[in-house]
Formats: C-alpha cells, structure tokens, sequence
C-alpha cells in the first residue's frame, strides 16, 4: 500500500480527472487523501474524501474582455501566483501530516510542486491542460521566461532555490488526460504519459422533464463550461435560436449558469442552470461549446462530433487539435450568429466523416486507459528506487 496526496485548485474541471485517478487508487488498497478546497474536493470526490483544507480563493472575476497575452497576465499574476502563495503553507502542512509516498500537483496548484521540492517527497504532475503538456508555451520565448521568473519569485518563498524545472509538470511523471493524435503540433515532454480521459465514476442522474424529451429528434447540448458565465449571454441566445430553426429534426440541452436565458424553455430548447453532461452524452448527436478540454474529452468519449467556439487560454489550442482530427467544426466565438452556428450544426449533423473522426477518436481514447493507466503509473512511481 502507498500513500498519495492529491493537491488541486478550487477549479471543477481540474478536480474531476483526479477523483477519478483517486478512486482507482482507492480500489487498489491505497491511501488517498487531498489537499485543496473541500467544498469542490467532496463535490467530485464524495463527501468522505480525506481532505486537508488549503487557503484558496474563489470567484475571481476575469474581465470577459481579455484574450491573449492579457488574458495569460491575469491567469498567472491574478491567479496562480496568489493562489499558490495561498495554498503553501497548509499544503506543507498536509504533507508533513498524511506523509505520502507521492504528491500528485495539478499543475495549475503549484503549492504542490513546492511543496514537493522543499520537503524531498516524489510528485507526479496531473496535466488538466494539454496546449501546457505539449510544451505549447515554447514557441514564445518571452512569455515562457516571464513565465519562469514569477516561479522563480515563488521557489524563493516556498520551494527548492536550486531547482531550475517548470513548476507546472513534474520531471519525474506527467499524466496528460488526452491522447497524442489530439496534440498535433507540439513537441511531448520525455516524462509525459498519454492517459486518455479520467472520467469520473460517480454517476450524475440523467433527469429531463419526461414530457420533453422526442425521441424522434437528435439531441444536441450546449455548454460553456463553469468559468465562461460572464460572456455567455450572446452566444448562448445564438445556439438557442439555431436550434429552434431546425426544431423538426433537432432539441437542445443547454446549460446557462448565468440564467440569461431563463423562463425561455419551450418543447426544442431545454435550458438547465446545470445540465448532467455525463449522463446526456450517450444519447446525444452534437456538442457546442467553448473547447475546454474536459468537454472535448467527455464528447469523444462517447463518439459525439462538436462545433467549437473558444474564447480564452488553451481552448484554440484545444479546438485546433480536435478540428484538425475531423471530428469537430470551429466557429469565432464572437462572431458565431445563428446562421453560422446553424450551418456548423449541419456539417457535423449531416457530413458521415465527422462522426466517424469522433468514433475513431473515441475507440483511441478508451484504449488509453484512462484512470486505471493513471493509477498504474502512480504505482510505479511509488515504488522507484
């Protein structure tokens, strides 16, 4: 039996893949415990999970209109660094109280990794982005170093002064949540291990409004993940109204946090706070969303094509890779109206090679492994001399 301490943002998309990896590990006879936030921790990993509370922050707003290098700044300076400067000290603390064989850092909670590094334990990296894993960030030099002296400015602080590696991923073990046909363009690191999708095992109930649902109809749901509520209103009127323009062929499920669209709901458009994805995905025929990589994953999962609109950090990343895999069509997310929308609907709907791309894709992320590889490279590295 080893012991593995799983530390992880406040960030649902980040979490899920790793209580999945926490239960295989469970299953096997290990200890897992956790350090983060346990509202998020429990809500993924069930409300017996072990968790040591870090100090984190949540619902930071990011001004909706930032993108590119703008949208990098904030993500490291508003968000990263304060975070992990949060998460330090209670992160130490958790390691020196579980005492595992191996911390497994999301590489966006670097609190992990320093962690890992002052106190002389094996860590693992839990790669949730795969534009990261794939070392995308190197063909920009000068945001790659700006990059290292802000983890530089943290190892002072927190972890090991002579260590020169990146924070984010583990030179011993990277455990990518994707597989190498969907990184086209990036150069892998030696120590990355394709794990395909770590779905989480506990189900999510499929409940729609029995009068709703025909059959008869394909279904097509919409999301925009759980950090894009801001800038959702817009587009998701847009998916809605394309929609309803082919409501004899067509429904959707779209999920809308914000409640922009709410009291719309007719016999076509069902609109959710929250839409059980995982549930709905196996009777679904399309996905719209804004290419965050774990609804790109889930939708391949279960062989179901996309129309992809990113707005921000790794989702063009994200909707390059699986468009340049056939299985997706991508759309400007600021300029997509139901017009352009409606006729992505189509092409993904009607054109037989992009569900044969998603079904190929589906085949190749199942054979990955998933969890269960995850775990078994966990293992591995538990045990090396």
């Amino acid at each position: 039996m080893s012991r593995f301490l799983f530390v992880v943002p406040p960030l649902t998309g980040h979490v899920n893949p790793a209580a999945a990896v926490a239960a295989e590990l469970t299953a096997r006879g290990h200890r897992v415990a956790w350090a983060g936030s346990p509202g998020f921790v429990r809500e993924a990993a069930g409300p017996g999970a072990d968790v040591y509370p870090c100090a984190t922050f949540v619902g930071l707003q990011r001004p909706p209109e930032l993108r590119g290098a703008a949208a990098l700044r904030f993500l490291w300076e508003d968000f990263l660094v304060p975070l992990a400067e949060a998460m330090a000290p209670d992160t130490r603390a958790a390691v020196r109280g579980f005492g595992p064989d191996v911390i497994v850092a999301d590489q966006h909670a670097l609190a992990g990794a320093l962690a890992a590094e002052r106190l002389g334990v094996r860590w693992a990296t839990s790669a949730t982005n795969p534009a990261e894993a794939g070392a995308a960030l190197a063909a920009l030099p000068k945001a790659d170093a700006w990059i290292r002296g802000l983890q530089g400015r943290l190892r002072e602080r927190f972890g090991d002064q002579g260590a020169t590696h990146d924070l984010r991923f583990s030179p011993g073990l990277v455990l990518a949540y994707t597989v190498a046909e969907l990184a086209s363009g990036h150069t892998p690191r030696p120590q990355l291990r394709w794990v395909g999708p770590a779905v989480p095992s506990r189900s999510e109930s499929a409940d729609l409004p029995r009068s709703w649902r025909d059959r008869a109809r394909a279904m097509v749901l919409v999301s925009l993940g759980t950090v894009n509520t801001d800038v959702g209103a817009r587009f998701l009127t847009e998916c809605a109204a394309a929609v309803r323009e082919r409501a004899r062929r067509l429904q959707a499920v779209v999920a809308d946090p914000g409640g922009f669209l709410a009291g719309t709901s007719d016999d076509t458009v069902l609109v959710l706070p929250r839409i059980p994805q995982l549930a709905l995905l196996p009777a679904a025929s399309a996905m719209i969303c804004h290419a965050g990589h774990n609804t790109v994953a889930e939708s391949l999962w279960h062989g179901v094509p996309l129309v992809v609109a990113p707005i921000r950090d790794d989702q063009p990343f994200v909707a390059g890779q699986v468009t340049a895999a056939g299985a997706a069509v991508r759309v400007r997310f600021g300029r997509a109206d139901r017009t352009r929308l409606g006729e992505a609907l189509d092409a993904v709907l009607g054109e037989p090679p992009y569900r044969l791309a998603a079904q190929r894709l589906r085949d190749s992320l199942r054979a990955a492994g998933g969890a269960g590889a995850a775990a078994g490279h966990l293992e591995a590295l538990a045990q090396r001399a």
